[in-house]
């Protein structure tokens, strides 16, 4: 029998939430979930900032091939997540070129995404039945599975991303924004893109439990994306963005607890949702504008 056919919402807001924590599993889901919202909060802003969503969209799917991996070897799924986004992090720098003065790194990324594709396909290929089974769990998380342990590792997981961000904000922001300005005043670019990717593999590895590797797209990118459309302002752009990743992870595991679907679905679907608004907010805006200037312009010169 389903959870959701044990607990039903009322309109007792305290007695719904009183009943949303009654569970272990939950109290886990919503500790281990909001850690990662944070995160994926914090490293989705300069992800979209670096224009490396592609990038990050392939990590995650290196990550598939790391957890199937994981999972044959028997060796903890964390760890196998973490080496083959590490091992992708610095196979997609070492590919890294230049082309007419310009960083082009799609191709990099491109040749990293399909070899782990084809090698995570090679490991659900030789695998037993049972350990395909497991695969669901990894595409799209099982984030109401998770226990006491995998929490203290995303907890620790969370604080070195803190600690390496207070440390590299500053320049990484720096190199960021005028990458080729922040290389002539000495700032280790190169070095700072490699240890980017290595935060956002552990990232992607701690994240991956909450909402798989499809669903981890929606948390990296919609409300860093969101953020900017926002604000122009680094620090409000990033309080910005880990509000919404942690809004749409509660709400998501709220719906998901008192019915039947997964709560994977309702995340990425919020956050979609927020950043088809946001967009069409800002389009209407600059049409209502650009009318509004048309018109003063009109009644300029018809006046003179």
């Amino acid at each position: 029998m389903r959870i959701a056919d044990l607990v039903q919402p009322s309109w007792d807001l305290v007695a719904d939430i009183q009943l949303l924590f009654e569970f272990p599993f939950m109290r886990n889901a919503y500790l281990a979930g909001s850690l990662v919202a944070v995160i994926a909060g914090l490293m989705g802003y300069f992800m979209v900032l670096r224009r490396q969503s592609f990038a990050g969209h392939s990590l995650a799917n290196v990550g598939f091939a790391g957890a199937t991996g994981a999972m044959l070897f028997a060796i903890p799924l964390v760890a196998g997540l973490f080496i083959a986004g590490v091992l992708a992090a610095i196979s997609i720098q070492a590919l890294h070129v230049r082309e007419h003065g310009r960083r082009q790194n799609d191709i990099a990324v491109g040749a990293v995404f399909t070899a782990s594709l084809a090698l995570g396909y090679l490991f659900i290929h030789i695998a037993t039945s049972e350990y395909a089974a497991n695969v669901y769990n990894i595409l799209f998380g099982n984030v109401l599975g998770i226990n006491t342990n995998d929490v203290t590792i995303i907890l620790w997981s969370t604080l070195a991303l803190l600690v390496a961000l207070t440390i590299l904000g500053r320049p990484l922001l720096f190199a960021s924004l005028d990458p080729d300005v922040a290389e002539a005043r000495g700032v280790p670019v190169r070095a700072l893109g490699l240890v980017y990717l290595l935060l956002l593999a552990l990232v992607v590895a701690v994240a991956v439990q909450v909402v798989g590797v499809l669903l981890i797209f929606a948390l990296l990118v919609t409300p860093a994306a969101i953020a900017q459309q926002l604000s122009s302002r680094p620090s409000v752009a990033i309080a910005i963005a880990v509000a919404l990743a942690l809004f749409f992870t509660w709400l998501g595991l709220a719906i998901g607890y008192f019915t039947p679907y997964p709560v994977g679905f309702f995340i990425t679907t919020f956050a979609f949702a927020a950043y088809v608004v946001v967009c069409g907010g800002r389009y209407l805006r600059t049409q209502l504008g650009r009318r509004r200037a048309s018109a003063a312009g009109s009644a300029v010169r018809g006046a003179a």
